[in-house]
C-alpha cells in the first residue's frame, strides 16, 4: 500500500495528532488510509462517526436503513431537527461533509445479514458496531470473525455502558486464542428479557460517552497504538460515575 502524503492544510487540521510521538505524521497517514466501517447511525454511531471524520478516517462506511425521528435527537447528535424524515445514513454523510470534507462516506442503506455482512466487512479495516439489538450484533460479530477485521463492540441501556474489542482470528500475548463474541454471549437472551432502548429508556450523554470510547478504540486498531480492549470489557455505571473492567477469555 502506498503511502498518502498529508497536504499542508491536513498538516495543520491534524497539528495536535502530529505532535504526539505516539501518533505523529506516521499515525495521522494511517488514519488517512483507514477505511472504517461503522454499523447504525444512531445513540452510539453518532459520535463514532464525527469523532472518527474529525480525526482523518479517509473512508468511513455507514450501514442503516432506519430514518431520522424526534426522538432520536435527544442522543443521536450527528443528526438535527431538519434531518427529521431523511434517511439516517444521508443526514450523517451531510454532517460528516460539514466536520471534514477530505472523508469519503459510504453508505450502505439496508440491514445486515449473515448472507450480506460478510463481503461487506471485507471492504474495510476495522469495524465499530452501534447496533441496538443481538440479532445484528452477531451477525457483525460473526462477519468479522470470519473476515479477520477487528471488530469494536458497544452497547448501552440506560445508564450503563460496555465497550470491547474483538479479534478472535488472532493468538494474544499470552499465545492462546483471543476471546469471540459468542465466549462473551453465547447465546442472545430470551426475547423480551433485555428491554429496549424505546421501552426502558436511555439518558443521551451515556451514548456519547460509550461512543466516543469506541472511536478512541478505533482510532487505537488503526494506528496501532495503546492497548485495545481485546479480551477485556469495559463498564460505565453513568450514576455512580465509576469504570470497571473485566477480563474474559476463550471458551
Amino acid at each position: 500500500m502506498t503511502t498518502a502524503a498529508l497536504t499542508a492544510d491536513e498538516i495543520e487540521r491534524y497539528a495536535r495528532h502530529i505532535v504526539l510521538p505516539e501518533v505523529g505524521g506516521a499515525g495521522q497517514q494511517r488514519l488517512k488510509q483507514a477505511r472504517v466501517l461503522v454499523i447504525g447511525a444512531g445513540g452510539l454511531g453518532a459520535p463514532v462517526l464525527e469523532y472518527l471524520a474529525a480525526a482523518g478516517v479517509g473512508t468511513l462506511g455507514i450501514v442503516d436503513d432506519d430514518t431520522v425521528s424526534l426522538s432520536n435527537l435527544q442522543r443521536q447528535v450527528i443528526h438535527d431537527t431538519d434531518s427529521v424524515g431523511m434517511l439516517k445514513t444521508q443526514s450523517a454523510k451531510a454532517a460528516i461533509a460539514r466536520i471534514n470534507p477530505s472523508t469519503s462516506v459510504e453508505t450502505h442503506t439496508f440491514r445486515l445479514t449473515a448472507e450480506n455482512a460478510p463481503a461487506l466487512v471485507a471492504r474495510y479495516d476495522v469495524v465499530v458496531d452501534g447496533s441496538d439489538n443481538f440479532e445484528t450484533r452477531y451477525v457483525v460479530a460473526d462477519a468479522c470473525a470470519s473476515q479477520a477485521k477487528p471488530l469494536v463492540h458497544a452497547a448501552v441501556g440506560r445508564f450503563d455502558g460496555s465497550v470491547t474489542v474483538l479479534k478472535p482470528f488472532e493468538d494474544g500475548s499470552d499465545g492462546k486464542p483471543n476471546p469471540s463474541y459468542r465466549d462473551l454471549f453465547p447465546e442472545a437472551p430470551p426475547p423480551g428479557l433485555v428491554p429496549s432502548c424505546a421501552e426502558a429508556g436511555v439518558l443521551g450523554a451515556l451514548t456519547g460517552v460509550v461512543g466516543t470510547l469506541q472511536a478512541m478504540e478505533a482510532i487505537k486498531l488503526v494506528t496501532g497504538i495503546g492497548e485495545p480492549l481485546i479480551g477485556r470489557l469495559l463498564l460505565y455505571d453513568a450514576l455512580a460515575a465509576r469504570f470497571e473492567t473485566i477480563r474474559y477469555k476463550r471458551r
